[in-house]
């Protein structure tokens, strides 16, 4: 069963079943697949993390936008264009009138990929990490969308925090204007995406799926905003970056960034290949390893959302 006519949204025949059943469902963006990854590592990922998902009881829906149509869910043919197909663009939540007008193909980022998980019916969504506030943001005043999309969008975000590249007590500050509820999964400080740690305390900690349902039904019986819950979930340390080949890394990567005159969308891309490079690869397997844990987690929470 597709979609009706009045709306654009198009499910998977296999999430649409689950979603009209009341099966747990998880949202997983595709920006990770297109733009994240080098080819072929990126396809096996993406059938890696929607396994992780099904180990656990619930059913993947890979967001992406094919030809103006956002697809809630993707088979194996689709997953395969995202991996390869070049010159895919990375759409954010404000891109997703145009390509639908313009029938332009994309990877969905945080933003978008929350936005259309919402819209379709889908409360838990599994990422790596958040956008943020850029650091020399009182120069340029660089703020990712993930932190408005997240502050009007009642959805649940596991990631392993933000983005260490970003400036993560100015993020963390934003989200508290905003409203948007951040608790800790085990842990009472906010992950640092590769770092178990970013050193930033977090005023509230759960211990199991179960108490994050709880948060959530909890979010809908008082109402108000739609705002967004972030469960922070922190890599492993045993998978984590070294913090010191990391400090490093990173300090060189912004001075050689301002060097160049880096800045606004070309920014994040260029950070994160820099640590790359720059860690021998260290980087994207503490990545992997991140991504990995928030999409089990996240299926778990589906699995007790569902329940509930």
């Amino acid at each position: 069963m597709h979609s009706t006519t009045d709306s654009l949204l198009q499910p998977s025949d296999e999430v649409a079943e689950a979603l009209a059943a009341g099966a747990p469902v998880v949202a997983l963006e595709s920006t990770i697949i297109s733009h994240g990854l080098p080819q072929p590592r990126n396809l096996e990922v993406a059938r890696e993390l929607e396994g992780v998902v099904r180990a656990a009881g619930a059913v993947p829906a890979t967001i992406a936008v094919l030809d103006g149509v956002p697809r809630i869910g993707l088979n194996e043919p689709e997953l395969e264009r995202i991996a390869t197909e070049p010159g895919l663009r990375k759409l954010s939540q404000r891109d997703l009138p145009l390509a639908a007008a313009l029938k332009a193909s994309g990877a969905t980022t945080v933003s978008a990929t929350s936005f259309l998980a919402a819209r379709a019916g889908i409360r838990v969504f599994a990422t790596g990490g958040l956008g943020g506030v850029h650091r020399g943001w009182t120069e340029d005043q660089d703020e990712s969308a993930d932190l408005d999309t997240l502050s009007r969008t009642r959805i649940t975000v596991v990631c392993a925090g933000v983005k260490s590249i970003l400036d993560v007590p100015a993020t963390l500050q934003r989200l508290e204007t905003r409203g948007v509820s951040v608790v800790g999964f085990g842990t009472d400080t906010f992950p640092g995406f590769y770092l178990h740690s970013s050193g930033q305390p977090i005023d509230w900690q759960i211990g199991s799926p179960d108490e994050a349902a709880a948060i959530m039904r909890g979010q809908d019986a008082l109402g108000g905003p739609e705002t967004a819950l972030i469960v922070a979930n922190p890599v492993p340390e045993d998978q984590q970056l070294d913090p010191e080949l990391h400090d490093r890394v990173l300090g060189e990567a912004l001075a050689a960034a301002e060097r160049q005159g880096i800045k606004g969308q070309a920014i994040t891309p260029f950070l994160l290949g820099y640590l790359v490079d720059g860690t021998g690869g260290a980087s994207l397997e503490a990545n992997l390893a991140a991504v990995r844990g928030n999409t089990a987690l996240a299926a778990r929470i589906a699995v007790s959302w569902a329940r509930s």
